[in-house]
């Protein structure tokens, strides 16, 4: 249910102006919140999977990669609420270049705003690398930025040990099983 109304809330926002500022927020709450508790089930069935295996460690690279992909949706939704959030060196690259209409905010819609750009920065922000190319301006996006490189580093160490932990005890009840048939 929280999926379907968080698909709804995306869908809306993507076909609204962008002068209909106020359309973000449900996106910006409900995409949080269904990425949220994806993350917590995610991590919940990897420390439950007794064996680490291909199909675990897709699982694991998935996530991660569902938290980046969201964090590109999140800063895209910050950026309609707030315009000029996020600033590039490379100029004005938030906005895809629309002749006419880029003086006229209002019709201007969502989907032409430059997904690459800021699903670009969500990831380097994940994986805490930070180019330095695009800058949150805003106190929102600086602290949704934070937030990002927090929840990236906290997802692979809670992933990591948890793989980790299965791992060794594999290692030992093999060791443990052979030593048994030697015997």
């Amino acid at each position: 249910l929280l999926g379907l109304l968080s698909l709804v809330a995306f869908l809306f926002w993507h076909f609204t102006p962008v002068g209909l500022k106020s359309s973000g927020l449900p996106v910006l709450v409900l995409w949080t919140l269904f990425v949220g508790w994806s993350s917590v089930r995610l991590v919940k069935a990897l420390a439950r999977e007794p064996v680490v295996h291909g199909p675990v460690l897709q699982g694991a690279m998935a996530g991660y990669l569902l938290l980046g992909l969201t964090a590109g949706l999140l800063f895209s939704a910050l950026e309609t609420i707030h315009s000029g959030s996020f600033s590039s060196v490379h100029g004005p690259a938030i906005r895809v270049p629309i002749t006419d209409q880029i003086d006229n905010a209002a019709n201007v819609l969502v989907w032409q705003f430059n997904f690459v750009r800021l699903n670009y920065f969500a990831f380097v922000s994940l994986t805490t690398v930070g180019f330095g190319d695009i800058t949150p301006l805003t106190a929102q996006a600086q602290m949704a930025s934070v937030a990002v490189s927090v929840i990236g580093t906290f997802y692979l160490a809670v992933v990591m040990g948890l793989l980790i932990s299965r791992a060794t005890v594999q290692v030992e009840q093999d060791a443990e099983a052979q030593a048994t048939r030697a015997d």
